[in-house]
C-alpha cells in the first residue's frame, strides 16, 4: 500500500505549492484576438450573439487594435465585411477593400503588432460560399485563383501573415507559389488545416455576415466524426508549404488538437469559436456559471492539449486576468 506514504494533496496545499508544480500554464503571448472591420465611420456595433463583440468601421478598429497591444496580445486576425458582395467576391482581393484598408492603417499606427488577415471569400460573396458556385456547387479548382489573389493582395498591404480559412483542396500551395512568385517569401501561411463542418460557428456569420444563402459547407469542410482525416489533411497543409496548422472548433475537438500535436512538429492553433464563447458569456448571465473561471479553465484546456496558440475572443479579458497576477 502506497498510502499514506503517498500523499498527492502535499503539492496542493497552497497556490505556491501549486504553482511550483503546474504543469500547463497560460501566457498572454498565447492569444490571438479577431476583430471585424466594415466599412463607413463612426460604427462599433455590438453583435447580439456575442457580447462583447463589433463590427468595427476603421477609426474604431485601430482604437482596438492599440487596445489589444496596450495589453500585451502579440497579434490580431483581421475578418472584413464590404458594404457590396458580388458572385466572386471581389472586394477581398480588391487594393481599396476593406482588409486591405485595415491592415495599411493599423501597421502604421501600431507596427508592433502581428497583423494576420483571414483569407476567404465567404463574407465578400453574395451566396455566402467560400468559392465560385457553379450549378449550386464550390468550384474548387476555379476558386483557388481567387484565394491566391486575396492572399497577395493582403501581403501588398502589408499583413504579417494570411490564414486560409476556404478548406478547398490545394489553396495551401496555390498561396504559397503566387507569394513566392511575388517575392513574398517571408509571408507565413497559417492554415485552417482541420476546420470542421460545425455548429459552433452560428454566431460568428452574425457578425461575419457570411451565413450561406443556400445549401452549407459540408461538401467542403470536415465531418465532425472524423479523425484520421484531420491528420490527412493537416500532413497535405504542411506538404503545401503551411507554417502553422490550426484546428477549428477547439472545445469539442481538443482530441484533435492532441493528435495533431503528438504527430507534427509545427505550431499548433485552436480557434476557440464564436459558439463556445457565446455559452459561457449566456451562462454566466444567467448566473449559472462564474464566467471568468470557467473562460480561464476552457483555454487552459486548450493549451492542455497542445494548443501552441489560441485564437478567442475573450482574449482581452484573459489578458486583464493574466496581467493581474
Amino acid at each position: 500500500m502506497f498510502f499514506p506514504i503517498n500523499r498527492p494533496r502535499r503539492l496542493r496545499k497552497t497556490e505556491k505549492l501549486r504553482s511550483l508544480v503546474r504543469e500547463t500554464t497560460l501566457s498572454v503571448n498565447d492569444f490571438i484576438y479577431p476583430l471585424f472591420v466594415v466599412e463607413g465611420k463612426g460604427v462599433k456595433k455590438e453583435v447580439k450573439s456575442m457580447p462583447g463583440v463589433f463590427q468595427l468601421s476603421l477609426e474604431n478598429f485601430i482604437k482596438e487594435a492599440k487596445e489589444v497591444h496596450k495589453l500585451g496580445i502579440p497579434a490580431i486576425l483581421i475578418f472584413g465585411i464590404p458594404k457590396v458582395k458580388d458572385e466572386v467576391g471581389s472586394q477581398a482581393y480588391a487594393e481599396d477593400g476593406i482588409v486591405q484598408q485595415a491592415v495599411r492603417k493599423v501597421k502604421k499606427a501600431v507596427p508592433e503588432l502581428v497583423v494576420i488577415t483571414d483569407v476567404c471569400l465567404c463574407e465578400f460573396t453574395s451566396h455566402g460560399h467560400c468559392g465560385i458556385i457553379e450549378n449550386g456547387d464550390v468550384k474548387n479548382d476555379e476558386t483557388l485563383e481567387l484565394l491566391a489573389e486575396v492572399a497577395l493582395s493582403h501581403a501588398r498591404a502589408g499583413a504579417d501573415m494570411v490564414a486560409p480559412s476556404d478548406m478547398m483542396d490545394g489553396r495551401v500551395i496555390a498561396i504559397r507559389e503566387t507569394l513566392e512568385s511575388e517575392g513574398f517569401t517571408d509571408i507565413p501561411i497559417m492554415s485552417y488545416a482541420a476546420k470542421y463542418a460545425s455548429a459552433y460557428y452560428g454566431p460568428f456569420r452574425d457578425v461575419a455576415e457570411s451565413a450561406p444563402k443556400f445549401g452549407d459547407r459540408r461538401s467542403y469542410q470536415m465531418d465532425p466524426s472524423n479523425a484520421r482525416e484531420a491528420i490527412r489533411e493537416v500532413s497535405q497543409d504542411i506538404e503545401e508549404g503551411a507554417d502553422i496548422i490550426m484546428v477549428k472548433p477547439a472545445l469539442a475537438y481538443l482530441d484533435i488538437v492532441a493528435k495533431i500535436k503528438d504527430k507534427f512538429s509545427l505550431p499548433v492553433a485552436a480557434y476557440n469559436v464564436s459558439g463556445e464563447y457565446s455559452m459561457i458569456k449566456a451562462a454566466a448571465k444567467l448566473g449559472y456559471i462564474d464566467g471568468e473561471r470557467v473562460m480561464m479553465e476552457t483555454l487552459l484546456s486548450m493549451k492542455r492539449a497542445g494548443a501552441d496558440i489560441i485564437i478567442t475572443y475573450f482574449a482581452k479579458e484573459a489578458a486583464m486576468v493574466l496581467n493581474k497576477k
